[in-house]
């Protein structure tokens, strides 16, 4: 068997010294920058963001009043989230609400208390009658195709922002009681 001898030539030698100088260099890069501590504002607030997603978001069309945001929030990271206020431009107030049983066992929706918190590597689930986004003292109508957008904030800064087509449902009918002031109503 014939044995051949492998002799760089400048070319050759050249290259797997440029890549392995560049590969060093691009590594200490990314090393320097993944020990960096995470610094507040609008870098990580983007980069944790990218953890929550929502799928199948709505809201309920409504005239006037009050109507809510609905879907399904999951998370990626591993650690829980705890989602504690809103905005929308569609409403003066934005709140967290929860249906629950009150002193009678009539249930009743309110304020979820402490927020709503999304377990690390899980979901939750804003559907009619449980948890939702309460869009109070809307700005305008809500009409069947219009998109609302509702920017959620977390306890440790970061926002997710859910853009929910409306849609016609007849359902969710539940009273309103507000702790700060109750107010009979029934929710849209």
């Amino acid at each position: 068997m014939t044995s051949v001898r492998f002799r760089p030539t400048p070319r050759t030698w050249l290259t797997p010294a440029l890549v392995l100088t560049l590969g060093l260099t691009l590594g200490a890069c990314g090393t320097a920058t993944s020990s960096t501590p995470a610094t507040t504002g609008a870098a990580a607030v983007a980069t944790t963001a990218a953890d929550l997603t929502v799928t199948d978001p709505w809201v309920k069309a409504a005239d006037t009043g009050m109507t809510a945001v609905f879907g399904t929030i999951t998370n990626a990271r591993d650690t829980d989230v705890r989602l504690t206020s809103g905005t929308s431009a569609a409403a003066t107030k934005v709140e967290l609400h929860e249906m629950a049983a009150d002193a009678s066992g009539t249930m009743v929706m309110r304020p979820k208390e402490g927020g709503f918190v999304i377990p690390a590597h899980g979901s939750l689930t804003l559907q009619p009658g449980g948890l939702h986004v309460m869009l109070m003292g809307l700005t305008a109508a809500v009409k069947p195709g219009d998109e609302v957008t509702v920017t959620l904030q977390a306890d440790d800064g970061t926002t997710l922002t859910i853009a929910a087509p409306a849609r016609s449902f007849a359902g969710a009918n539940e009273s309103y009681t507000g702790t700060a002031s109750p107010m009979a109503s029934t929710m849209p």
